[in-house]
């Protein structure tokens, strides 16, 4: 499920992303009577609250409406549609990243840190990667996350045009992982299988449909084997078990990745500073 932001009125979500003219909105009554009046940031918070339980598809004005004790209708004075909703949301909820990372000018240490929160932001909140990058929000948390990325990839030294490119791989690959592993947890509860259950029935068939896979796919079979010029893949640590089999593979691929990455950065670092 694909979700596009920025599809409310233009000037009336940007005016709420910015907060522009929130006193007022937050002043108003939905009608006579001792309750209080909702706010903007109240409606924001129990929003992303649904969303973190029942995902996505459960979004809806109404839900929200509930969460808060109130009739969607009265949600409509503060926030016009679920369009400008999602903006909100998206963009608050980007403001539990770090902004600051103190490494001394360590930039590979800093960005190690970066991924790493990132990664599990986007598993606190797995609804997130379900937001299309094609129309990002404009909002000021999203651009204060963007901001903490770049001033952190600005300690390599490297021209601008390339920490813009850096900046676009970084993000692409984090989102990657986060949004395998969310699938993973997923995929248990909307198939009934677990991981292994699935793996068991299907790989032992291989054999049966495919008696010449290892002639066919050589390449694999050595890397699945641990052949040479491959090593095998280190055991899991305790614990590790507990999770889905993909979210294990999924963690070892961002740690192992992000390393190659990193390396990548310190060996473009090297050609620009070599006389």
């Amino acid at each position: 499920m694909v979700v596009f932001a920025g599809q409310g009125d233009a000037r009336r979500s940007m005016s709420l992303l910015w907060r522009s003219d929130l006193p007022e909105q937050q002043d108003r009554r939905p009608g006579p009577g001792p309750r209080p009046g909702l706010s903007v940031d109240a409606i924001v918070t129990a929003a992303i609250a649904v969303a973190d339980e029942a995902g996505m598809a459960s979004l809806s004005m109404r839900a929200v409406g509930e969460r808060l004790g109130r009739t969607a209708m009265a949600l409509y004075t503060y926030v016009p549609s679920k369009s400008e909703l999602l903006d909100l949301m998206y963009d608050a909820v980007h403001a539990e990243l770090p902004m600051e990372y103190d490494h001394s000018g360590n930039w590979r240490a800093g960005l190690t840190d970066w991924a790493r929160d990132t990664l599990e932001f986007h598993l606190r909140h797995p609804w997130v990667l379900q937001v299309s990058q094609a129309r990002p929000v404009l909002g000021p948390h999203e651009y204060a996350a963007l901001d903490t990325l770049v001033r952190l990839l600005d300690a390599t030294g490297l021209e601008a045009h390339l920490l813009r490119r850096l900046v676009g791989t970084l993000s692409h690959f984090v989102r990657g992982c986060a949004g395998t592993v969310a699938e993973a947890r997923q995929a248990a509860a909307a198939t009934g299988e677990s991981d292994e259950e699935w793996w068991f029935a299907r790989s032992a068939l291989l054999g049966e449909v495919a008696p010449d896979f290892a002639e066919r796919y050589p390449s694999l079979m050595a890397m699945e084997t641990g052949s040479a010029p491959h090593p095998p893949a280190p055991e899991p640590t305790p614990g590790e078990d507990a999770a889905p089999y993909l979210e294990r593979e999924a963690r070892e691929t961002f740690e192992v990745g992000l390393g190659v990455l990193l390396d990548g950065i310190e060996a473009a670092i090297g050609r620009t500073t070599t006389p």
